[in-house]
């Protein structure tokens, strides 16, 4: 009986502090916050995963967009990386023919380079993206006349 009383004084406060952590721990299994149709048409949410602060350079943002929505023009002072993780959208650099992107595509954007990146018609697209900290500067309005184009293209391709 004395042997076990020793082993559980010895155990017992190691079990009781192992939980505790001082990590910061999130989840890109959230939804997130619905975003205000400032830059978009349709219904977005964002989940802020990462903040960019003084150790760290990058944002990760996971953003999840409704079926037949928009998202502006806009580009960020250094790369994007771009991570799909369920869905279907649209990516498109400027000067260049859009695609399809699915589940398990991943896109890097180059720095200032005017682009943008949504749901398909029909299906949600749920992505992380990783950018730095700059503010991302939103050059110009995509229309929902030229998204339903660029869906008609790509549903005959």
């Amino acid at each position: 009986m004395k042997n076990i009383a020793i082993i559980l004084g010895i155990f017992v406060p190691f079990f009781m502090n192992a939980q505790k952590t001082d990590y910061n721990l999130s989840s890109y299994l959230g939804q997130g916050v619905k975003a205000p149709n400032t830059h978009h048409i349709g219904d977005a949410w964002l989940n802020f995963l990462v903040s960019a602060d003084d150790n760290f350079d990058q944002n990760i943002t996971q953003a999840t967009f409704s079926p037949n929505s928009t998202l502006d023009w806009h580009k960020h002072a250094t790369p994007q990386i771009i991570i799909v993780v369920e869905g279907e959208g649209y990516y498109q650099e400027r000067g260049k023919d859009p695609v399809v992107l699915k589940k398990g595509d991943i896109v890097k954007c180059n720095k200032n380079t005017e682009h943008w990146h949504t749901s398909s018609v029909d299906k949600k697209i749920s992505y992380i993206a990783i950018y730095g900290k700059q503010p991302t500067v939103w050059t110009e309005k995509l229309t929902q006349e030229y998204y339903d184009s660029v869906a008609k293209k790509l549903k005959e391709k």
